[in-house]
């Protein structure tokens, strides 16, 4: 297997276990039920919670703000529109914890 092909798996992995650790917080559930509903060992679930946080938040490389050009209705399937005026466009397909990432930094 390449290197390449390793990232990307890892990537992947990492991946999925944001998108179980955003699910567990917004569920209510303790790590434990949560863990044991879904067949996931809570050693697993906190190992990868705490390597996740020690990577650091996910960043971006581009940030606009300001007047930028309307997009068509088609273009955009939700537009999330803030009390301070910002408007967050989400096209369709994009990843749930990636979303959830970028709305807390918003709010923070």
């Amino acid at each position: 297997m390449t290197g390449s092909m390793v990232e990307d798996k890892a990537r992947a992995k990492a991946e999925q276990w944001r998108e179980r650790i955003a699910e567990q917080q917004s569920s209510g559930l303790l790590v434990k039920q949560f863990c044991s509903e879904r067949g996931l060992s809570s050693w697993s679930f906190y190992k990868w919670r705490k390597q996740l946080r020690e990577a650091g938040p996910v960043r971006f490389a581009l940030v606009e703000r300001g007047t930028q050009r309307e997009q068509s209705a088609t273009d955009t399937d939700l537009e999330v529109v803030f009390a301070t005026g910002e408007r967050l466009r989400i096209r369709r397909g994009v990843d749930g914890a990636t979303l959830r990432t970028v709305v807390e930094a918003l709010r923070g």
